[in-house]
C-alpha cells in the first residue's frame, strides 16, 4: 500500500473512531426516557456509574452498554483495514467519550469505552478487567476503585496474552483514565468518594 493512502487510512481511523466515541449515550438515553439531563446530578458525568445515581438501574445498563459497544465497533470496523487502524480507532474512539465534540470537549471517564476496545482487540483480555473490577469493586465498594485497578490489569493482560501492540495503547488509555478520575482518586484518600449505587444531590 503506499505511504499516502496509508497515511490517509489512518487519520480516517482515527477520526472514525472519534466521531463514533463522541456519541454521548449517557445523555441520550437518559434524556429520552424522561430521567432529564445526566449532567445536573452527582458528578456531572455522562458515562453511566453518574446514571445510576439517578436510581434508574435500566438507563445505566443501557449506557454502559452503548458506552463500551462504540468502542468495539470502532475497533472492529477498523479491523477490516489494518492492525494500525485498529490501534487508531479505538484511540479515537475513548479520545471521543473523553473529548466529545458535540458536548464542548466535556464527556466522560471512558471506563465503558475503555472496555469495550478491550473486547473489540482480544476478548479473554476484557473478561480480565471485568474479574478485576468486581473483585476490586467488592472489596472496596467504589466504582472509580474497580475502574483504576481493573485499567491497570488490561495491559498485564494483553502481555500475558502476546498481544504487545495492543498492550502499549492500553498503556496509554489507563493513563488517561486515570487522569480523569484525579478527583476520584483524592475523594478515595480522604474518604468522601461516593459508593456504588450511592444516589446523589444535582450538581453544583
Amino acid at each position: 500500500m503506499a505511504p499516502d493512502i496509508m497515511l490517509t487510512e489512518k487519520i480516517l481511523a482515527l477520526v472514525f473512531g472519534y466521531l463514533l466515541g463522541s456519541i454521548p449515550f449517557g445523555l441520550i438515553i437518559t434524556k429520552l426516557a424522561g430521567a432529564g439531563d445526566v449532567r445536573t446530578i452527582g458528578s456531572g458525568n455522562i458515562g453511566a456509574t453518574n446514571v445510576l445515581r439517578t436510581g434508574r438501574k435500566d438507563l445505566a445498563a443501557a449506557t454502559l452498554l452503548f458506552d463500551a459497544l462504540k468502542g468495539t465497533a470502532a475497533v472492529l470496523i477498523a479491523a477490516q483495514f489494518s492492525r494500525d487502524a485498529m490501534i487508531l480507532a479505538g484511540l479515537g474512539a475513548f479520545l471521543g467519550h473523553l473529548y466529545p465534540v458535540w458536548l464542548r470537549f466535556k464527556g466522560g471517564k471512558g471506563v465503558a469505552t475503555f472496555l469495550g476496545c478491550l473486547f473489540g482487540f482480544y476478548w479473554p483480555a476484557g473478561l480480565v478487567f471485568i474479574a478485576a473490577w468486581l473483585a476490586a469493586a467488592l472489596i472496596t465498594k467504589y466504582s472509580s476503585a474497580g475502574a483504576l485497578v481493573a485499567s491497570l490489569a488490561s495491559p498485564v493482560a494483553l502481555l500475558l496474552f502476546d498481544q504487545r501492540d495492543a498492550a502499549e495503547l492500553f498503556v496509554a488509555l489507563a493513563i488517561l483514565l486515570w487522569f480523569r478520575h484525579a478527583e476520584n482518586i483524592r475523594r478515595l484518600l480522604n474518604g468522601t468518594e461516593g459508593k456504588i449505587g450511592q444516589k446523589s444531590t444535582p450538581a453544583a
